[in-house]
């Protein structure tokens, strides 16, 4: 019997979607629904995986299996999900709040075991479920309801974080470009290891207006730096070059860089180009190499029949704890 294709509403659940009216969240889900079907996997085949905050809703509105976890640390329950179930497709869904405050560590370690999943950090530079404080991306000087007259805190880059865990994929998408979005979406599902994808949300309650900059089309062409990968870095009338000393620097003349996303220095090097202003934002894919993951030299272990005959020795065999 031929399978009928899936479309996006087999990925829809039945549950009605409640963010505030006019959240970036609803594009992103509606982009990821559409690109599912892509995946050629069954909904049960899909596993989405998210902590607390607004973007953690998420599970509720797929047709996939899902677990709404605790705070911060979906990426462990990612791992362990993924290392005993490879014929699943596990996916991270987080926020800046959730995933750099209390998940920090669980994060930064899911990227250099280099551990297969693809985690969605949607980036809003606030806390909005827990109603508007400042978060670990927000910017400095940033008035909120726990940072009364101003935050002195200097933000994370998450993309700059990641290349420094060597994450193996990671890229920057932004929620109101539907075609990059799914592009993007394409690309790290298709890496096997851990890919992570910064995702630029708005939150019109909170933090209404944060990436205007890069949304407003008088604004968006000098502001978005398109990384393509064999390409050169040109946007709008000006291009990314080298200066004297081989430091990155935005100009209108000079030879530009051909982008190279295995080309690590180059990665975080562009990662760095765009400080808490936004003026010059690198958008798309900085990285993607292939490495060794974390879930195949587990499995690996376990498939060993050495370390089977030392476990079984291990669990047959005197206390290891007696001290004799």
């Amino acid at each position: 019997m031929t399978e009928i294709p899936l479309k996006a509403k087999d990925f829809k659940s039945d549950q009605e979607v409640r963010w505030c009216p006019g959240c970036g969240d609803y594009a992103i889900l509606a982009a990821v629904q559409s690109f599912l079907p892509e995946l050629g996997r069954k909904p049960e085949d899909i596993v989405f995986v998210s902590g607390i905050g607004c973007s953690s809703r998420f599970p509720y509105y797929l047709s996939t299996y899902g677990l709404h976890s605790i705070h911060g640390r979906a990426p462990a329950i990612a791992t362990g999900l993924s290392v005993s179930r490879p014929d699943l497709d596990v996916w991270v869904v987080t926020g800046d709040g959730d995933a750099l405050s209390i998940g920090g560590n669980h994060l930064i370690h899911a990227l250099r075991r280099n551990v297969n999943i693809t985690i969605l950090l949607f980036n809003n530079r606030i806390y909005g479920l827990t109603k508007g404080q400042y978060s670990p991306t927000s910017e400095p000087g940033k008035v909120t309801k726990s940072t009364p007259v101003g935050s002195v805190d200097r933000p994370f880059n998450p993309i700059s974080l990641a290349l420094g865990a060597d994450a193996t994929f990671v890229a920057r998408t932004i929620d109101s470009d539907r075609a990059h979005l799914i592009e993007v979406l394409r690309a790290a599902a298709e890496h096997r290891g851990t890919s992570l994808v910064e995702i630029y949300q708005n939150c019109n309650i909170f933090n209404d207006g944060a990436f205007d900059l890069l949304k407003n089309p008088t604004t968006r062409d000098e502001a978005l730096i398109p990384l393509r990968a064999g390409e050169p870095i040109v946007f709008g009338d000006r291009r990314v070059v080298r200066d004297a000393t081989g430091h990155l620097q935005v100009s209108e003349h000079g030879e530009p860089v051909v982008h190279d996303p295995t080309d690590l220095e180059l990665a975080f090097a562009l990662s760095r180009l765009s400080g808490v202003a936004l003026d010059h934002t690198p958008i798309g894919i900085f990285r993607s190499v292939e490495q060794p993951t974390y879930d195949d030299e587990v499995r690996a272990q376990t498939d060993d029949r050495a370390n089977e005959d030392d476990l079984q020795a291990l669990l047959t065999g005197p206390d290891p704890w007696t001290v004799n």
